[in-house]
C-alpha cells in the first residue's frame, strides 16, 4: 500500500488517480488545510475504489503513527506542504514550521514502522535565481523566498538520513509548474481564496468570478517582460511519481529528478494561449513584482528521460483546454463541507 500525504490536494488527488488506475492499494493523509475530501469522493467515481482518507496533521505523530499501524505500508508519496510564495514571504515561521516539521514527523515515524521507501515532492524553486536555463539537477541549490528554503532543508535532511542509514530509498522529484487537470474535469486545482497559482486566477477570470488578472511585473529581462515559466501538465507530472516509485524499488539509493518540459513561456504568452483555446476574455493590469519571484526558470528534463523513461507529453494549448473544461464544470469550485476536528474518517 502507498501512503499519499496532501492526497486531497490538488497534485496529490491527480496522484492518488494515477496510482490507482496503475493498481496500486493507497491510502491518504490531508489536513484539509487547502483542499477538501470531494477529490477523493470523485477518484472513487472514476475508479469505483474507495479510498482510506485520514484528516490528519502530520506533525500529530500519534494520529500518523495509528494510520502506519492500520494499513502496510510500503511507500510513502509526501506531497503535504505549504506551497505560496508570495504568502512564504509574509509568514516564514510558518512556512518553517508547517513543511519542515510535518516532514521530520512522516521521516520519524516511517522509521519506526521500518518504512523507508519515499518519493518527495520538492520544487524548481531550490534553485534559487539560476545563471543559465535550461536548468538540471546539478545546479547549485538556494533559494529566493522561505517557500524554497524550506525545501531546500528538506531535501538536505533526506540526504543526510540517506547517509546515516543507506538502506532508505528516497526519490526527490523538482518540478516547475504544474497546471491542467484531469481530463474527465472531476478534479483539478481548488484554490481556497484567492488562488495563489496564475491558471486557477485566469480561469476564475475567464468565468466571471474574478474581475482581472493581476499580472506580477513587467520589467523582467524576457521577451515580453514578464516571468517566463516551465509549465508541465499535472497528469504528465504525477505519471513521473509513478516511474519514480518504480525506480525506487527496482534501483534502490537516493536520486534527484527534475519534472518539467524543457519549454518556458512568459505569463502574457501562456494567457494568449488560454484566450485562443478557449475563447475566452482575460482581462489583466500590471502590477507590482511580487517578492522572491525571479525571471526565468525552465527545466533540463533530460536526465528523467534518460533514467525514469519519462517526459511530458502534454503542449500547452492541451494544458489550458483541460484547466478550463475543469473550471467550466465546476464554476464556484468544490463544495464539500471541511470535516473538522476529527483524527480520522473512511470516505465511503
Amino acid at each position: 500500500m502507498i501512503l499519499v500525504t496532501g492526497g486531497a490536494g490538488y497534485i496529490g488527488s491527480h496522484a492518488v488517480l494515477e496510482l490507482v488506475n496503475a493498481g496500486y492499494d493507497v491510502v491518504v493523509v490531508d489536513n484539509l488545510s487547502n483542499s477538501g475530501t470531494e477529490s477523493i469522493l470523485q477518484i472513487k467515481e472514476l475508479t469505483g475504489k474507495t479510498i482510506p482518507f485520514y484528516q490528519l496533521d502530520l506533525r500529530n505523530s500519534n494520529s500518523l503513527d495509528k494510520v502506519f499501524e492500520t494499513h502496510n505500508i510500503k511507500a510513502v508519496m509526501h506531497f503535504a506542504g505549504l506551497k505560496a510564495v508570495g504568502e512564504s514571504v509574509k509568514k516564514p515561521l510558518h512556512y518553517y514550521h508547517n513543511n519542515i516539521v510535518s516532514t521530520l514527523c512522516l521521516c520519524e515515524t516511517m522509521k519506526k514502522h521500518n518504512v523507508k521507501n519515499l518519493v518527495f515532492s520538492s520544487s524548481a524553486t531550490v534553485y534559487g535565481k539560476p545563471n543559465q536555463v535550461p536548468i538540471d539537477e546539478t545546479f547549485p541549490i538556494s533559494a529566493t523566498n522561505p517557500y524554497g528554503r524550506s525545501k531546500v532543508m528538506i531535501e538536505e535532511i533526506l540526504n543526510d538520513l540517506y547517509v546515516s542509514d543507506p538502506s532508505w530509498r528516497i526519490t526527490i522529484l523538482r518540478y516547475f509548474n504544474p497546471i491542467g487537470a484531469h481530463e474527465s474535469g472531476k478534479i483539478g486545482e481548488n484554490p481556497t481564496g484567492i488562488p495563489n497559482n496564475i491558471v486557477p486566477y485566469i480561469t476564475q477570470v475567464a468565468i466571471g468570478k474574478r474581475e482581472k488578472l493581476q499580472v506580477f511585473g513587467a520589467d523582467y529581462e524576457t521577451v515580453d517582460g514578464t516571468g517566463v515559466r516551465d509549465y508541465v501538465h499535472v497528469v504528465d507530472l504525477v505519471k513521473g511519481h509513478l516511474k519514480a516509485l518504480w525506480y525506487l524499488f527496482e534501483y534502490g539509493g537516493i536520486e534527484t529528478f527534475n519534472l518539467g518540459t524543457g519549454k518556458g513561456y512568459s505569463v502574457l504568452e501562456l494567457i494568449e494561449n488560454f484566450k485562443e483555446v478557449t475563447s475566452q476574455k482575460i482581462p489583466y493590469q500590471i502590477v507590482d513584482r511580487r517578492p522572491g519571484d525571479i525571471d526565468i526558470c525552465y527545466a533540463s528534463p533530460n536526465k528523467a528521460k534518460a533514467m525514469l523513461g519519462w517526459e511530458a507529453e502534454k503542449n500547452l494549448e492541451e494544458m489550458c483546454q483541460d484547466a478550463w473544461r475543469w473550471q467550466t464544470k465546476n464554476p464556484n469550485g468544490f463544495q464539500t463541507p471541511i470535516l473538522l476536528n476529527i483524527d480520522s474518517v473512511s470516505v465511503e
